[in-house]
């Protein structure tokens, strides 16, 4: 495994540990459809599933966690959450979260950004 997924899959370890200890509940985890739209964790939290988007960097790097996910990435993740739901039948309120790790040698910081963003129509 590339050193660079095998960040991001710690990252999603953590996530999801800090996401339980404040009381949500993991549904999934790395959920795809047909292999092309995957979503990161899908957990839920008073009657509202969550669809978190994990981004982990190493401190210094150029980009930060939250601008890897442009309008662009939003969109894909707002196509896989309506595919997700369709799929389970879920019929309630859907929120997009984003939740940033930031590595410094072994220490590392969480930021949780609730409703990141919201659906938005694409034109072409």
């Amino acid at each position: 495994m590339a050193i660079h997924n095998e960040l991001g899959r710690r990252g999603e370890d953590i996530a999801a540990e800090y996401l339980q200890g404040q009381g949500y509940c993991i549904l999934d985890r790395n959920w795809t459809n047909m292999g092309r739209k995957e979503l990161d964790i899908i957990a839920t939290k008073d009657d509202v599933v969550v669809f978190v988007e994990v981004k982990t960097r190493r401190a210094g790097t150029a980009t930060t966690p939250l601008s890897a996910v442009d309008s662009r990435k939003q969109h894909r993740i707002c196509l896989s959450a309506d595919s997700y739901m369709k799929t389970n039948c879920i019929d309630f309120c859907g929120r997009f979260d984003i939740i940033c790790i930031i590595y410094n040698d072994d220490a590392y910081r969480i930021e949780h950004i609730e409703d990141a963003f919201r659906p938005r129509p694409k034109y072409y």
